[in-house]
């Protein structure tokens, strides 16, 4: 192929870069088009004008053709079409004979454009690599319809900055769209980075876009104040126009009047009082809920007996609500974790501190203290809104002051400024939208003042925390995994079932309990991220590890002597006493991955019968649905070793949709299952981050929503999908792990989103018709009619 060594757009002439382009090099980062000439061939990028696709564009389930360029571009382009309806991932990525090496560009990007003809938008994640191994993760939407330019920037001042928030405002002054941050490292070695990738995974329909004019640019300017004067009183973008941007709290109280009269108080016609199918077949009423086959598909069954599909919204609470101000107070007067706490630190409310604590307030974090356009003084009735968080899983600060502009907005919505009071019309207005909307329940984490109002069904959750012992999977990403082994774990799940019971008091409105969540049991991969809790564990001394010690116990048991161990796993461990005492395994047999298979199923075997067993101890009448795999953090092991003690197996999984291309194994399980949660999100929203699946729009985000229930609906083993959540997160992201999404049904002003919501109320209004007439001939293994 025919390469072009300019960096800032192949149609340029190396001395016009400025005016031909409009992409300058500030100050130091300005360079020549003689050092440009001087830099490697691996530095080249492609505009497509020859007559071959180039060689370094490798292709994954994905057909590559040159073509015509878009209608508003001259030449060539590179049209790719990704297989996504049969494989559950598709891509392309760009791949240089040998590594580039970008390192004497300053501040600078990666950018490509992307024409997309089809009629539905295409959710990318992006992955960049250097040659030491570490990874860049990003992702963006390419809406329907739609031509641009996306860039992604590979060095600069803004990937230096913690600042709390999940992905930070855009620092480019760019007519072009920024690919949002996910994950991974910030500091690649841009001396030499080995791959660019862009992936599609788990859509439901091939999709199909053009690409042209890879390239890298450099900022026009960066702007200095990106991090500054973010959010406006209401909790709101100061930096961006959206529809149903409040202004004023007369639009807020005007909403509200407008939107109660419309609610209504009973479930839709031809549910139960609990939500279930009155038209469907009568099964036998046991008071409570439970599970049954019906027509070869599991379903819910509910208190009176009627077929029952749980769609509802999950984390229906305050707790996610505050952001970090950048404000903290003097340690010594900030009460501390109480022994024998039973709620992680992100699940409580605001937990504000005692007013002795207030006169040594200060600034902690003037980067985070600066993004708010406007606070409350704590005497004023708005400052009922303040919180602390004493610790945060990621962000600029360790702990600090935290703020709900949610929670002040509903005082100033419903002119109410006692807590009881407010909290209670808020319930009120929740249920009344969940019945309105066609919801037959709550999702996970609900607030318990919802549990004896009698209106909805819900779901209880509780956790495990306490100092009995851990281990690990080598991912732990949200904490390490409990020690089943250890009598203190029993003991706290225990504790944990009994605080559970006492919330719901043996009510038949709650569906079941979930325990814990997105626990890092392993990933499919390879054998060290499967097995990494066996891997780990076998390195430790089983004098400190309950778990160890069992392990050492199985394998003394199936090869009763050491040397026969030694022969099937191809090692040279001198004693038991050794083996006991912790062995470093670094390479695997066929023999050796069997043992740790079947040591994984019994390590997580015994932590859902140890909770099973809570759970039914005090609340025998009520389903446990297991501990929400997330798909990252699950093995074959898991899923069999749940299914044989959670009455329905429970699953967070954020994609388009699901189908047989992933969900495969549920046919083997033959279990009643659930999605505890997806969600998808967008940026006309004002905020800075769609979510963990990008939309194109607010309407988007209805069809969106549509495709992914109408898939679960269709599916023979799930009961039931959950939104996740309720209400966006702050824009300057939750405060114990910067969260920052739009993938609320309302927004910071309990705004609901009317697409979205049009959408939802559709599918649930014919939910059952499609469950049990129109879907009865859904694919096998996940696929829809």
């Amino acid at each position: 192929m025919r390469y072009r060594i300019l960096l800032l757009a192949f149609t340029c002439f190396a001395g016009a870069l400025v005016a031909a382009c409009g992409e300058r090099l500030d100050g130091q980062q300005q360079t020549s088009a003689a050092q440009l000439d001087k830099r490697p061939i691996g530095e080249a990028l492609w505009d497509f004008e020859d007559t071959a696709v180039p060689p370094e564009i490798k292709l994954h389930n994905a057909v590559a053709t040159l073509v015509g360029g878009t209608t508003d571009k001259s030449g060539q382009a590179l049209n790719i079409k990704l297989q996504t309806e049969n494989h559950y991932t598709a891509g392309f990525s760009f791949s240089p004979q040998s590594p580039w090496d970008w390192s004497e560009l300053g501040t600078f990007a990666f950018a490509l454009d992307i024409a997309n003809q089809q009629p539905s938008s295409v959710h990318f994640y992006v992955k960049a690599h250097d040659q030491q191994g570490k990874t860049h993760n990003r992702s963006f939407v390419v809406p329907e319809r739609s031509d641009n330019t996306y860039f992604f920037e590979l060095k600069g001042p803004d990937l230096g900055v913690e600042t709390g928030i999940r992905s930070n405002p855009p620092s480019w002054e760019s007519e072009y769209q920024d690919i949002i941050f996910r994950y991974g490292a910030k500091d690649l070695d841009v001396s030499a980075i080995a791959r660019i990738e862009f992936n599609v995974v788990g859509v439901l329909e091939d999709k199909e876009i053009r690409i042209d004019n890879v390239r890298l640019i450099q900022p026009q300017s960066l702007d200095q104040d990106y991090l500054k004067d973010l959010v406006d009183a209401f909790g709101q973008s100061t930096k961006r126009e959206f529809a149903g941007k409040v202004d004023s709290v007369a639009t807020l109280r005007q909403q509200a009047e407008e939107e109660g009269s419309i609610l209504r108080e009973q479930p839709l016609e031809g549910r139960s009082r609990f939500g279930g199918w009155t038209q469907g077949p009568k099964l036998d009423a046991t008071g409570f809920f439970r599970t049954q086959k019906v027509d070869g598909k599991w379903t819910l069954v509910d208190p009176e007996g009627y077929p029952f599909f749980s769609t509802g919204i999950a984390n229906v609470r305050l707790a996610n609500t505050s952001t970090i101000t950048g404000y903290d107070f003097d340690q010594g007067a900030v009460p501390q974790r109480a022994p024998g706490d039973l709620t992680p630190e992100d699940s409580l409310g605001l937990n504000p501190v005692p007013d002795a604590a207030l006169p040594s307030r200060h600034i902690s974090s003037s980067l985070r203290a600066e993004m708010f356009t406007w606070l409350p003084d704590y005497g004023d009735p708005l400052g009922e809104n303040f919180g602390y968080r004493r610790e945060v899983h990621t962000g600029a600060i360790p702990r600090g002051e935290t703020f709900s502009f949610y929670r002040a907005n509903l005082q100033r919505k419903y002119r109410v400024t006692d807590d009881e009071q407010l909290m209670a019309k808020w319930r009120e207005v929740t249920i009344d939208r969940m019945l309105s909307w066609g919801f037959t329940s709550f999702g996970n984490w609900i607030d318990p003042d919802y549990y004896q109002m009698d209106r909805i069904p819900y779901f209880a959750n509780g956790w495990i925390i306490g100092n009995f012992k851990t281990v690990s999977s080598g991912n732990d990403y949200w904490s390490p995994l409990p020690d089943p082994f250890d009598p203190l774990f029993k003991a706290r799940a225990f504790i944990t079932a009994e605080q559970v019971a006492r919330e719901v008091q043996g009510s038949p409105w709650c569906v079941g309990v979930f325990i814990d969540n997105e626990k890092s049991w392993g990933q499919e991969g390879s054998t060290e991220t499967r097995f990494g809790i066996v891997i780990n564990t076998l390195s430790r001394d089983a004098v400190e590890s309950p778990t160890k010690a069992e392990f050492v116990r199985l394998m003394q048991e199936k090869y009763t002597s050491i040397e026969r161990l030694n022969s099937a796993w191809d090692t040279q461990i001198s004693s038991w006493e050794q083996f006991s005492g912790g062995v470093a395994l670094a390479s695997f047999n066929p023999a050796m991955v069997e043992d740790f298979s079947a040591l994984l199923e019994h390590y997580t075997g015994q932590y859902f019968k140890v909770v099973r067993a809570a759970v039914k101890h005090f609340m025998p009448d009520h389903l446990y649905l297991g501990a929400r795999f997330a798909d990252w953090g699950m093995t074959p092991e898991v899923r069999r070793a749940a299914a044989k003690h959670a009455d329905v197996v429970s699953y967070n999984y954020y994609k388009e949709g699901v189908s047989g291309k992933f969900w495969h194994f549920l046919e083997t399980l033959d279990k009643p299952s659930i999605i505890g949660e997806f969600h998808n999100g967008a940026l006309d929203s004002g905020l800075l981050n769609p979510g963990l699946i990008h939309a194109s729009s607010q309407v988007d985000r209805g069809k969106k929503y549509t495709e992914y229930m109408h898939s679960v609906i269709d599916n023979p083993w799930f009961v039931g999908a959950h939104w996740f959540q309720y209400i966006d997160s702050p824009l300057t992201g939750r405060a114990y792990d910067g969260e920052n999404y739009n993938v609320g049904f309302v927004s910071v002003t309990d705004t609901p989103y009317a697409p979205l919501v049009d959408a939802v109320t559709h599918v649930n209004k014919s939910l059952y018709q499609r469950r049990f007439t129109s879907g009865k001939q859904a694919v096998a293994q996940g696929g829809t009619p």
